[in-house]
């Protein structure tokens, strides 16, 4: 965990400037709510409304990610209000609170931006209950909102916008299918029943905090789309906290909520957020926890006990999440992992075509955005196939075919780039065995993905033109795969 989080690759240094800037929208949002004058309550609030601003806003393009922004207090604010309201009143406020959790998850069928509003409404609802709010609290807390939401954008858009020297983003669409067919309606009745779960029992560990075993469901579900993805991001979430709350007893509780340090230590977890998201949940959800624990501090709570008591409650929400998976319309890691492998191949022959017609002298083809799709794929291919390859497996032949598999398709990736990089060669000829070759490629994964694996064989020699030696590179990767893809009956890939 610590070799991936310090050594992890960050190219142009993406990583690093998504947290600095997170540091600096969050922090001027805070200042921009004091200047204002509001309370400790409206400057928190107004805090978590600029991190999930910027944290959760993920559009391919610089003018989507504006809109949604501009979306987000038009889902926050009546969530916040119905939050508000129905202080006093549990019973509703519970059942809200679900309607919340199932349509957050539903939105995520309408990609990046529904995906977004869902974990807005959510998270707003979620923090009204961390800071207690009630209907005499909502104008100040709406003005801080709308203030941290636009703070965050006016750095997001006009201060760094270092995205608008980028190509777009390349954001794969979900496996299709309708009804309970569809991942995203499955996932929303799982994670309704999970927060239901973790809902009664949080409240009978505590009346005051049982909010914490519900935002631990939730944020269990967000980016799984199978059981066990979903069981290993449960393990990971209890794994940080745990470790979180033990740098807690270090760094929290001996600070006690004194003003400056505890400013700073919260810009260092806001940072170790946004900065290890792309890379370990762990590490993420240390930095959560210790984030919690210092506002926590702020309000002058926190206590050892207090640190226990989320510890429970993070471990009820996960048992929640895993009971949900496994019992509720599960969704197997095999047919997940089936999908994705199976689209990650197709856009290996789409590149392939790409790149060969662009050999052959079209100037409309362009395999630079199918490279793009392409690697988005493998990494959710990766995150698949993760549940498989986790520590913890009790299936070592498992883990070792879908090591190999994950190995081979990293070999087509390395090939189809050099063949895209040859294509790019103003100066590159086209070869009359090139088609041929295209040919061969579709013909296997045509195989592969139609559960023909023994109709592949293995390419001739490998000839000395570059184009062509890609193309049987990859033939060679495609035949080798035939092996740990083909599972015998009752036997898949990741198990079902």
């Amino acid at each position: 965990m610590l070799k991936r989080m310090f050594v992890a690759p960050d190219p142009g240094r993406a990583r690093l400037r998504f947290a600095a800037r997170a540091v600096l929208g969050i922090g001027l949002a805070v200042a921009v709510c004091y200047l204002a004058g509001h309370s400790l309550v409206g400057a928190v609030t107004g805090g978590l409304a600029a991190l999930l601003a910027l944290f959760t806003v993920t559009d391919a393009t610089v003018r989507g990610q504006a809109v949604t922004t501009a979306l987000l207090p038009v889902v926050g604010v009546p969530v916040l209000a119905a939050a508000a309201e129905l202080h006093a009143l549990p019973v509703a406020r519970d059942f809200v609170f679900l309607a919340v959790v199932g349509a957050g998850v539903y939105a995520r069928r309408w990609g990046p931006r529904g995906h977004s509003l869902g974990v807005f409404a959510f998270m707003t609802f979620f923090v009204a209950q961390f800071v207690h709010a009630t209907p005499a609290q909502l104008p100040e807390l709406y003005a801080a909102v709308l203030l941290s939401v636009l703070s965050a954008a006016a750095v997001r858009f006009g201060v760094w916008c270092y995205e608008r020297r980028l190509p777009p983003a390349v954001v794969p669409a979900p496996p299709a299918g309708r009804g309970l067919a569809r991942v995203t309606t499955r996932q929303a009745v799982q994670a309704t029943a999970g927060a239901g779960f973790a809902l009664v029992v949080g409240q009978l560990v505590s009346g005051q905090r049982w909010y914490w075993a519900v935002g631990a469901t939730w944020w269990i579900f967000v980016n799984t789309a199978s059981r066990g993805e979903t069981l290993v991001r449960g393990f990971r979430r209890v794994l940080g906290t745990v470790i979180g709350i033990g740098l807690g007893f270090l760094v929290a509780v001996p600070v006690g909520g004194a003003p400056l340090p505890t400013a700073v230590l919260i810009a260092v977890a806001v940072f170790g957020i946004f900065y290890t998201a792309a890379v370990s949940y762990t590490w993420m959800m240390l930095c959560v926890t210790l984030l919690a624990e210092l506002l926590y501090g702020l309000f002058g709570v926190l206590s050892p006990g207090l640190l226990g008591l989320r510890l429970a409650e993070t471990g009820v929400g996960a048992l929640g999440a895993a009971l949900a998976v496994l019992l509720v319309l599960p969704v197997t890691t095999h047919a997940v992992t089936d999908a994705w492998i199976g689209r990650a191949l197709r856009c290996v022959h789409a590149c392939t075509a790409e790149a060969a017609a662009r050999l052959a002298g079209s100037a409309t083809a362009d395999p630079a955005p199918r490279v793009a799709e392409l690697e988005q794929l493998l990494g959710r291919v990766r995150l698949a196939v993760a549940p498989l390859v986790h520590p913890l497996n009790p299936m070592p032949a498992r883990k070792r075919r879908a090591r190999r598999v994950l190995a081979l398709l990293d070999d087509c990736a390395r090939e189809v780039r050099g063949l895209v990089a040859v294509a790019a060669d103003p100066v590159a000829s086209h070869d009359a065995r090139l088609a041929a070759a295209c040919w061969r490629v579709e013909a296997a994964v045509e195989a592969l993905t139609e559960g023909r694996p023994d109709a592949l064989g293995g390419p001739a020699e490998s000839p000395a033109e570059p184009a062509l030696a890609h193309l049987h590179g990859l033939e060679r990767a495609l035949a080798d795969l035939a092996e740990p893809l083909r599972a015998p009956t009752g036997s898949p890939l990741v198990g079902a």
